[in-house]
């Protein structure tokens, strides 16, 4: 997980996640990458370091030649849920049905995040098998390079 402390400054912090990402980018050598649209915040603070943070990805994604797909966030929720206001415990809950996990799912980033991928593969006409399989194709081929 890359989590700059949020005593550094903005610029700081939004180096590491750059600097992360490439890392993270190098080592699993996706195919593309997905990300959440903006979406409005009630508070605007937040929601401008949160563009700040999605520019990082972004541009982390483009220097590393990835398709960069952005999905809206209740395109995500319509997607995975059935219904595009749906709440995050019931996008986790899914995502966790969708991808065979133990549980009823915690909500949150990581479900989040899983989601998107999950939305931006059944707009690419993957299934989430095939989405697994070939993360876990790309991993077993890194292991055995080394």
């Amino acid at each position: 997980m890359i989590a700059p402390p949020h005593s550094l400054p903005l610029p700081e912090r939004l180096r590491i996640i750059h600097s992360g990402l490439q890392t993270l980018l190098t080592r699993i050598q996706p195919e593309a990458l997905a990300v959440e649209d903006l979406f409005h915040a009630a508070n605007a603070r937040s929601a401008l370091v949160l563009g700040h943070v999605r520019g990082v990805v972004l541009l982390a994604g483009a220097e590393a030649g990835l398709t960069v797909h952005a999905l809206a966030p209740a395109t995500v929720k319509q997607q995975v849920t059935g219904f595009g206001r749906a709440e995050k415990s019931q996008v986790a809950l899914m995502v966790s049905r969708l991808l065979n996990l133990a549980g009823d799912g915690e909500p949150g980033d990581a479900a989040d995040a899983l989601a998107v991928a999950l939305c931006c593969a059944s707009r690419l006409r993957e299934p989430p098998e095939r989405l697994l399989a070939s993360a876990s194709d790309r991993q077993a081929r890194r292991g055995s390079a080394r």
